[in-house]
């Protein structure tokens, strides 16, 4: 494995935590970066690197042809596409097996990336399986009076289930982003709504198909984060509650354990709803030969009903609290998932089962952003002047943004500054330290007004006496 060099396709704190998973394999790596992310500390860190070159700057992040350019220059053997981007791109993927040059693509398989990629075909696949997913149709829908039908089964259900404002989201099938979803509250208004999506969707995607799901509202969303190598050997780590999200559904506070009765009554048996979605999880990567780090997403309502949303195929970014709260038979410390990720993408077996895997105490992720939570969580554009971060032996924080110098934040991406993630013996005290956290953060700036920095600091403190509670959605 020494022999390997993984080029670290990404940014930011991501391109970070791969270069320390490459350290602690011993691995060399290079990274990549465009003009913007000159002064980052993950182009910083690399050139600090003694030996052979480590940074290679590019013109896009998003252009593949420039990166697998950049792969052969320096001599890489592997890639990791980190998050975003290029990892749930199962074209990319294959074309990094598939090249003259081969390299391994550090994440599933290309063919499952492209089969879970789908939800419509994970939804199938999820059925077959027995496992629940939202009710509606697993296909598109071309015609009227089948849609219509179907959208009455919905609202009979919703019905029965006791809802008191039923509704059904009519969605072009070949829309994405949340381009071409209307909600429905009854059905003598389905048959304008489904002609009008059939239009858009035929107008902006050259196919009229439309889904028919029924619409959820009050929901917890949950969390399985698994791993599993070429061998067969699956193995989960617990689950996460992100369900505390921006107005454009970005995650800004998460926690691991997904439910926790000692500080929350729940209307159901929590712990009985998170063992039946981790098993179907595994279930339904072990059916597909899953064979790297993955996420399985899932929304449980209030009345204890689990629902399969959908696969990330990649490590996502709060994959650290799952870490934190985690333990591995006969390993020092805590699993560190990057690592993991690289070493069975490299052909290793996991080297342990799941009675090796315990858990201990609650870990939550805040999402430091300069936003303005206010205005719809908008960016915010300027230089930072002052940066500093509390430490702590219960805080692990990771970012690309220096304490040494000035850092103009890059117009050109999300402006995130760090991810902080606060472990507690449990629920409570993981509260209470994420509060103090914060008040220790001290971060300065100015926009080319002269105006102050904002920050997400104050609504991250006011949501931390939400987490894992029910009502603690912004809509989100």
């Amino acid at each position: 494995m020494s022999e390997e060099r993984i080029l670290i396709a990404n940014r930011g704190e991501i391109a970070l935590r791969i270069i320390s998973a490459c350290r602690e394999l011993g691995l060399d790596y290079v990274v990549i970066y465009e003009k913007a992310d000159r002064d980052s500390l993950h182009v910083s860190t690399a050139l600090e690197e003694s030996g052979a070159k480590r940074a290679y700057r590019i013109s896009s992040y998003k252009d593949p042809n420039e990166i697998f350019s950049i792969a052969d220059i320096a001599g890489c053997t592997a890639i990791h596409p980190g998050y975003g981007f290029f990892s749930e791109n199962f074209r990319f993927a294959r074309r990094a097996a598939m090249r003259n040059r081969p390299l391994t693509f550090i994440g599933p398989r290309w063919e499952v990336i492209r089969d879970l990629g789908s939800k419509i075909n994970t939804k199938r696949v999820a059925k077959k399986l027995g496992i629940p997913v939202i009710p509606g149709s697993d296909g598109p829908i071309y015609n009227e009076l089948e849609a219509e039908g179907l959208a009455a089964d919905l609202f009979q259900i919703q019905k029965e289930q006791g809802i008191a404002k039923p509704s059904v989201l009519v969605k072009a099938s070949a829309g994405g982003g949340g381009m071409g979803i209307e909600e429905v509250n009854n059905l003598d208004a389905f048959r304008r709504v489904y002609r009008r999506i059939q239009n858009y969707a035929k107008r902006q995607f050259g196919d009229d198909g439309v889904l028919i799901e029924q619409c959820l509202t009050d929901y917890h969303h949950i969390e399985v984060q698994l791993l599993a190598d070429r061998h067969g050997n699956v193995a989960h780590f617990g689950t996460r509650n992100c369900t505390i999200q921006s107005t454009g559904r970005q995650k800004r506070v998460e926690v691991a354990p997904g439910f926790d009765p000692e500080v929350c009554d729940y209307p159901f048996d929590a712990l009985g709803v998170l063992n039946e979605i981790v098993g179907h999880s595994v279930k339904l990567a072990k059916h597909v030969g899953y064979d790297n780090v993955g996420t399985w997403e899932w929304i449980v309502t209030r009345d204890g009903r689990p629902y399969l949303l959908e696969v990330n195929t990649r490590i996502q970014v709060e994959n650290g609290i799952s870490a934190r709260i985690a333990r591995i038979k006969g390993q020092e410390g805590h699993p560190n998932l990057i690592r993991e990720q690289i070493r069975v993408a490299l052909g290793d077996k996991l080297g342990y089962s799941q009675e090796d895997i315990s858990f201990e105490g609650t870990s939550i992720e805040l999402r430091i952003v300069a936003e303005d939570t206010k205005r719809g969580f908008s960016p915010w554009c300027g230089t930072i002047t002052r940066y500093e971060l509390p430490e702590s032996n219960w805080a692990k924080v990771y970012t690309h943004v220096p304490s040494d110098r000035p850092y103009r934040i890059p117009t050109e991406y999300d402006p995130n500054l760090a991810l902080a993630i606060i472990w507690g013996e449990d629920t409570e005290q993981a509260k209470e330290r994420a509060r103090s956290f914060i008040d220790d953060v001290s971060i300065e700036g100015a926009d080319s007004s002269g105006n102050p920095i904002v920050t997400n600091l104050a609504y991250l403190r006011d949501k931390i006496d939400d987490v894992l509670r029910f009502d603690c959605r912004d809509g989100g």
